[in-house]
């Protein structure tokens, strides 16, 4: 798609000579994200280095009726930064400022493109971090963190994102830039604008600098891999780690034989058990008292809540236990073609949600491989179908979206989300009747005009006007 001569030769005048590219490699880098279904096509990268130069680019932009795609880390899984209709990508990969920590305030300012780890290292020396914790960390962006709200594998002990974060610098699409709220930890002044562009997935402004809540770094993190019979094993475990154990849960993590059958053939990894087991969890805890942690580990076994297990010795141990759960994406992707999808329900209702998803899946699609991983602690499901390799691409896309109704069927029957951490973006749009009401999204519709009336924003994404 060709963009406006005038608003070309305003970016060429405008910005520094390496402020934007057309080079058909940046083209494609820059256009896509983790998903595989669209193909990258944008006209145009950007990359700004200041909120100023974000503010001049979007006002140009809207000037003209030029589509932005704001980019991260394009670590998503949900197509929300995929620019496939000649869009500009904004790019905020040169913008990584992190300022010194407020020690006494416990908090960080940071630009939107701070690799998410390099936080965590920065803010480490000071006995804190900032508790956003998943797989893609060293390459996701704080502002992409925080316009997906990301999740990850500490929720169930520290909350999503949204949780800490306590002051956004946003830049609308016309151009005009908000302070929301700073470094405070109360301000009662009416609505808190930070939410609405928490989670709105670059549709109502531009994220591009943020001031971080940290937390103390916990204690002595004990890791664990458990051997359980079956999913109603990993959700009986869960339910006595959480009611009887003398600790603090760090994470609970689940993954299915299949899972750890694809990290072996990508990493050549050996299994961690000789005992042979459909479902395996990945405990951390923070414990106080290791006499205690220690019969309680020892009553599992008595018990028979697990067929077999080992604890992490040090640390290069329990970085080996947590790569056999933070490479499986990778793995999947890496030996097929993986379908996927992140639900979640209520803690409550899992067990009974799972026992029909088997069976739909037992039923109606029995000759697929089904990859099942997810944080099970804090509701969520990460269910992967794998394309067989005979079939193919369209007609596997085609089944899969049939599947996925069915799905989405049920997760509404028992009240819960088709997107618990990766967002809507172009992928999950047809599905967000399932988790939001007509009148939900019409309120969605209204804010999307109100702020950017011409529609320039991160178009086609979450939902349509």
């Amino acid at each position: 798609m060709a963009l406006p001569e005038a608003f070309t030769r305003a970016i060429a005048q405008g910005f520094p000579a390496d402020f934007a590219s057309t080079d058909a490699s940046d083209l494609a880098e820059y256009g896509k994200d983790w998903t595989k279904v669209h193909a990258p096509a944008p006209s145009l990268v950007c990359w700004p280095r200041t909120t100023e130069e974000v503010s001049k680019l979007l006002a140009l932009c809207n000037e003209h009726g030029v589509a932005v795609v704001p980019s991260g880390g394009r670590t998503g899984l949900a197509a929300g930064a995929m620019a496939a209709s000649g869009e500009v990508v904004l790019s905020l990969a040169r913008m990584r400022r992190i300022d010194p920590v407020d020690v006494l305030g416990n908090t960080v300012r940071v630009q939107a493109g701070a690799i998410t780890e390099a936080v965590h290292e920065h803010c480490k020396e000071h006995g804190l971090t900032w508790p956003v914790d998943f797989a893609s960390k060293g390459s996701s962006h704080v502002g992409g963190n925080i316009a997906t709200n990301a999740g990850g594998v500490k929720v169930i002990r520290y909350g999503l994102t949204r949780n800490w974060v306590l002051g956004l610098e946003v830049v609308l699409a016309s151009g005009e830039v908000l302070e929301l709220n700073g470094a405070l930890e109360k301000n009662n002044t009416g609505v808190d604008l930070r939410q609405l562009f928490i989670g709105s997935e670059g549709t109502l402004g531009v994220i591009t600098e943020a001031t971080l809540k940290l937390h103390k770094l916990p204690g002595k993190l004990d890791v664990f891999l458990f051997a359980v019979p079956d999913l109603a094993g990993v959700l009986r475990l869960f339910r006595e780690a959480r009611s009887a154990g003398p600790f603090v849960i760090s994470a609970y993590e689940f993954f299915t034989d299949r899972c750890l059958a694809r990290i072996a053939r990508h990493r050549s990894v050996k299994p961690p058990f000789a005992t042979e087991s459909s479902h395996y969890v990945l405990l951390e805890v923070e414990a106080q008292d290791q006499d205690a942690l220690d019969a309680w580990l020892g009553s599992l076994f008595e018990r028979e809540l697990v067929l077999d297990g080992v604890k992490a010795q040090h640390a290069g141990e329990a970085a080996q236990l947590w790569a056999l759960r933070e490479g499986i994406s990778e793995s999947l992707t890496a030996t097929g073609m993986p379908h996927k999808n992140d639900i979640s329900l209520p803690i409550a209702g899992l067990e009974a949600f799972c026992g029909e998803l088997e069976v739909l899946f037992a039923t109606r699609y029995p000759e697929w491989e089904i990859c099942n991983f997810g944080h099970i602690g804090d509701g969520n499901l990460h269910v992967n179908v794998m394309k067989p390799d005979e079939m193919p691409k369209a007609d596997f896309l085609a089944k899969t979206k049939e599947a996925d109704r069915h799905m989405f069927e049920l997760v509404q029957k028992h009240r819960g989300s088709v997107s618990a951490e990766h967002g809507i973006g172009l992928l999950k749009k047809g599905a967000l009747g399932y988790s939001r009401t007509p009148r939900e999204i019409e309120i969605f519709k209204a804010m999307k005009r109100a702020l950017d009336p011409k529609g320039i924003l991160n178009p086609g994404k979450v939902f349509d006007l």
